[in-house]
């Protein structure tokens, strides 16, 4: 049995049945949503190469979506927009998305392991594992599939804003993107709340 199954085997020893992973993916950048992912595996399937999905290339990255999607029990996948990003703040939009993606699960989990050192009422049992997605299978799931997703939201929002390079940094940043932001400003997508810093400069 591989490690990444050690804190589900702790759930399944204190009688909880039904592990769910919850992650997400874009806390961090100046534009577009942050994207969560709750994910149920079959107990102890091992899939070559799960691991957080900073540790990966895209291309693998995007193989593991297709065997995580196609081998899960059940998965969701949500957003929370810029909008509520900047109306309840990041952190709460967040909890959001993770809501969202939870909601969409076909069973009900009897717990949640949730990537991190912050929780908030999910209406189940919860347990935060900080770089969770390194520890955990199900968390590592969830990851993945967040990533690959908001990576993919990004890539189609380039297209209507190409000037900003969302295909090449997914809203991050970067210096190329804080000069796109100086010279064309903000696009609909982006954080207002993100860039008060940057305006006050």
């Amino acid at each position: 049995m591989s490690e990444l199954w050690n804190y589900e085997h702790i759930c399944y020893d204190e009688g909880f049945e039904i592990v769910c992973g919850i992650d997400e993916a874009g806390r961090g950048p100046l534009a577009g949503p942050v994207c969560a992912a709750a994910v149920v595996l079959p107990r102890d399937l091992e899939i070559e190469g799960l691991n957080d999905s900073k540790k990966l290339s895209d291309k693998r990255r995007r193989v593991l979506f297709d065997e995580i999607t196609a081998q899960a029990v059940t998965y969701g996948i949500a957003f929370a927009i810029e909008q509520e990003i900047d109306e309840i703040n990041i952190l709460q939009a967040t909890f959001l998305a993770m809501r969202r993606a939870l909601a969409q699960l076909s069973i009900q989990p009897s717990i949640a392991l949730i990537d991190g050192n912050r929780e908030t009422d999910f209406g189940l049992p919860v347990r935060t594992i900080v770089k969770g997605d390194s520890l955990s299978a199900n968390i590592a799931a969830a990851s993945i599939l967040a990533k690959v997703t908001r990576d993919d939201f990004m890539l189609e929002q380039a297209k209507l804003y190409p000037e900003y390079g969302f295909d090449i940094h997914k809203g991050y940043g970067t210096k190329a993107h804080y000069e796109a932001l100086r010279k064309y400003g903000p696009c609909p997508i982006h954080r207002r709340t993100f860039l008060k810093k940057f305006y006050a400069e």
